[in-house]
This record gives C-alpha cells, sequence and structure tokens, in this order.
C-alpha cells in the first residue's frame, strides 16, 4: 500500500511542475508583444532596433517640422538634443502636442522612419514624461520648466 501512495504522491508532484511551467510558458509568450521599451532618438542612432520590434520613442517635437497631409496623416520630427528622428502618424493627435513639447510615440520602424501607433503629449504645461525627461538631460538639453 504504501508504495501505492508514494507512486501517486509522485505522479501528483509531476503534473503539478508540468502544468505550472506549461502555464509560466504560456503567460511569457502572451506578454512578448506588450512589453514596449523605451527609447530616444541618440539610442536609435547608436542601436538600431530589430525589423517589426514595437518600442516607444519620446523626446521633443521640433520645432517647423510639423506638417499636416491629405486626411489624417501628420509627420514630424522627434529630438532628444543628440539626434532627430522623422515621425509618421495617421490618426488624430492630442490637444496639447504642438512644437518644443514632449511626446512619446509607439510604433516601429520603417527604414529612417518611426511610424506611429499611438501618440501621447504632456498632460499640462509643466508636464513631461520621465523617461523624456532622462533622455533630455542625458544629452545635456533639458530645461526645466518655468512656474
Amino acid at each position: 500500500m504504501k508504495s501505492l501512495k508514494k507512486k501517486r504522491r509522485i505522479q501528483v508532484l509531476l503534473v503539478a511542475a508540468v502544468a505550472l511551467a506549461v502555464s509560466t510558458a504560456m503567460i511569457g509568450y502572451a506578454m512578448r508583444d506588450g512589453i514596449n521599451f523605451f527609447r530616444a532618438p541618440a539610442q536609435l542612432a547608436e542601436n538600431p532596433p530589430e525589423p517589426g520590434e514595437v518600442f516607444r520613442l519620446g523626446g521633443l517635437v521640433e520645432a517647423g517640422t510639423i506638417r499636416r497631409g491629405e486626411g489624417e496623416t501628420v509627420t514630424f520630427s522627434v529630438t532628444d538634443g543628440g539626434a532627430s528622428v522623422p515621425v509618421r502618424f495617421t490618426g488624430v493627435l492630442p490637444d496639447l502636442f504642438g512644437e518644443n513639447q514632449g511626446m512619446i510615440g509607439t510604433g516601429t520602424m520603417e527604414g529612417d522612419v518611426f511610424v506611429a501607433s499611438e501618440i501621447l503629449a504632456k498632460h499640462d504645461e509643466t508636464y513631461m514624461p520621465k523617461e523624456v525627461v532622462d533622455a533630455l538631460k542625458e544629452q545635456g538639453v533639458y530645461q526645466e520648466p518655468s512656474s
């Protein structure tokens, strides 16, 4: 009797371990598209992304680069002071989007152009995303907002 109980206990533990491993693998596989790393324009120049990689690009919208095309397509450039990346976005821009304002976009690179699927702009006159502030400070072009 004891050996049968011991066998059953080992089988239950093995099934539980396999179920745990399978569920961990499935969760990891499901999350792979949900993780978007932030990159500044200078980081893109140093280390280009893999083809089809979805990531977040942030910085300041360069003055004089916003071009509204036919329909809903808008092109502009994003800079962190060290490099500049052209961006193309089709959709409705946030109300606070403008030149020399902080923004973060989610999308992919197509050649040398960042094609954004989503654009986020600052909330008010003084807010700027932490990642953008860090990238601007690293390049030495960050200025504290005036109160």
